[in-house]
């Protein structure tokens, strides 16, 4: 097969023919089917860090992935050993993501019909945007001798940002996903708790597997020309500063901990690496008066991640006020790098932080009496609780952990699924 080199997302992948119907395909590897990432190579973003380490970190070599990508082009092409394909997806606004998710889905189903011989693929659908959907490509799957696993994500319909419908569509969406499902693989055990409850009447099927991180030190040295450059640009200066990381979104509290930092005597500054948008900002600064208070510095995005590790593991403390749902890929990140987390004391956080972090609430007035009690702390206490944390996510969250954990899931595929079904049901 003639290939060629392209770059995709600053990297070398090899170009692939485009899909075509290959009856005399054959294999006997698992062929799973990864769908809801925005793809890989991978430069930000949970989903898409996920899929670039399930398979850069894959030992075994009975799994066969399949990444669907969103793209301007159809290009097929290959990376850490998986094929990857991009799906072209018109500029709709917010429906762009379910457009892309249908697309894929069907795109992969359409791939095992030209290709008999996959007898059991493994539709893995990331996040649940396309349940109104789903039952008309279930029985797509099911006829295929196929399944369709599901992982639910948070509660999108929690989140602040959408109208009340676009939140009863997400609700409904998760609800037909998780009734469609023949395993749900749950980043949280508050997640899956929560899928076990309140959809008790479909008997989901679910497992917990987590999302991964590390702990290996940036490679940047504390004395590196771009980190210099950065801390001075912000007026920064290393173990003198508070730090949060996230998506600039009224559910992950950034008016609690505005208010509360404010209200507190540190002396410390508090670095707010976001995506500011001038909507949420604007409300911020009528709500709280940040804007008159030095210490409170909006630092934009880093997206180079060996600067934002060395920026996270030279801050005095970090910030996590996420509380809609999901194992966050950034609180597992600080976990892995910033010694000292004070954690807003939710099941998703407690779950992962444990004993290796502070906790706070959303009374007024906590979050403030942490801070100075944090700011109290000797260098011993600081340097136990990072080893705590260290520890932590080397146990429960590293990605050959993690990864390992799919690879069984994965393995035992659709054929596993088929023992657990009632006698006499058939696919």
């Amino acid at each position: 097969m003639k290939t060629n080199l392209v770059e995709i997302g600053g990297k070398n992948v090899r170009l692939l023919k485009q899909h075509r119907k290959n009856p005399d395909y054959c294999t006997e590897k698992q062929q799973v089917f990864i769908i809801g990432s925005k793809g890989i190579p991978a430069n930000y973003g949970g989903f898409e860090t996920f899929v670039e380490k399930l398979t850069e970190y894959q030992v075994s070599n009975k799994i066969h992935y399949h990444v669907a990508c969103m793209a301007d082009n159809n290009l097929r092409f290959e990376y850490n050993g998986a094929k990857c394909f991009n799906i072209k997806v018109p500029n709709i606004g917010p429906a762009k993501a379910i457009y892309y998710d249908i697309a894929a889905l069907k795109q992969c189903i359409e791939y095992c019909k030209a290709r008999p011989s996959i007898t059991r693929p493994i539709f893995y659908v990331l996040a649940c945007r396309i349940g109104p959907f789903i039952g008309h490509y279930k029985k797509e799957i099911e006829d295929l001798g196929g399944v369709l696993y599901v992982n639910p994500d948070g509660h999108e319909w929690k989140r602040a940002k959408w109208s009340a419908p676009v939140r009863q569509y997400w609700k409904l969406s998760e609800k037909l996903m998780v009734k469609h499902a023949d395993l749900l693989i749950c980043d949280s055990k508050s997640i899956e708790k929560y899928i076990q409850h309140d959809y008790k009447k479909y008997n989901p099927e679910t497992t917990f597997i987590a999302y991964g991180s590390d702990t290996k030190p940036s490679s940047l040295k504390d004395d590196d020309e771009n980190y210099q450059q950065w801390l001075s640009k912000h007026g920064l200066q290393p173990k003198s500063y508070y730090l949060v990381v996230g998506r600039f979104v009224p559910e992950n509290n950034y008016e609690t901990m505005i208010k509360e930092f404010m209200r507190s005597k540190t002396k410390k500054s508090f670095a707010l690496i976001t995506n500011v948008s001038d909507k949420f900002l604007n409300e911020l600064k009528e709500k709280t008066g940040f804007d008159k208070d030095k210490r409170i510095k909006f630092v934009g995005t880093v997206y180079e991640q060996e600067l934002l590790k060395k920026v996270r593991e030279n801050a005095y403390g970090y910030f996590h006020g996420h509380e809609v749902g999901g194992t966050n890929p950034s609180l597992l990140e600080a976990l892995g790098s910033t010694e000292l987390n004070l954690l807003l004391d939710v099941g998703f956080n407690n779950e992962v932080g444990e004993n290796a972090a502070l906790y706070w609430s959303k009374e007024e007035g906590n979050l403030a009496a942490l801070i100075e009690k944090a700011d109290q702390l000797s260098r011993e206490e600081i340097k136990q609780f990072g080893i705590k944390a260290k520890r932590r996510i080397a146990k429960a969250y590293s990605w050959e952990k993690i990864v390992d954990s799919y690879e069984t899931v994965f393995e035992k595929g659709a054929m596993g699924q088929q023992e657990r079904l009632p006698e006499g049901t058939t696919r």
